[in-house]
């Protein structure tokens, strides 16, 4: 499956790299990759994650970082990222 992004999830993704960055230069490239690396596996494993309460809303968790990556299917070929949250930061509200 293709994992495409929706403006809002670039968006989103984006504040979360400038804010790590920011905090430990260090350290940001190690959970950049790994949150990369699981968005990718979504290709592969499209209902690796749990649903929501929203329908056809799935919640990939980031383990040992506080992120979240939600997103839904397209048929059998497309996995669209739509949004992913800082949770140290305000709930997300739904779209």
């Amino acid at each position: 499956m293709n994992v495409r992004y929706t403006l809002r999830a670039r968006a989103d993704l984006d504040a979360i790299y400038t804010d790590l960055d920011q905090r430990n230069p260090t350290a940001a490239q190690a959970v950049k990759d790994l949150i990369e690396r699981r968005i990718r596996q979504l290709g592969r494993f499209p209902l690796m994650a749990s649903p929501t309460d929203e329908p056809g809303i799935l919640e990939l968790s980031i383990v040992r970082y506080p992120y979240k990556v939600y997103y839904e299917l397209m048929g059998d070929e497309e996995v669209w990222i739509i949004h992913i949250r800082d949770t140290r930061r305000k709930s997300w509200e739904g779209n």
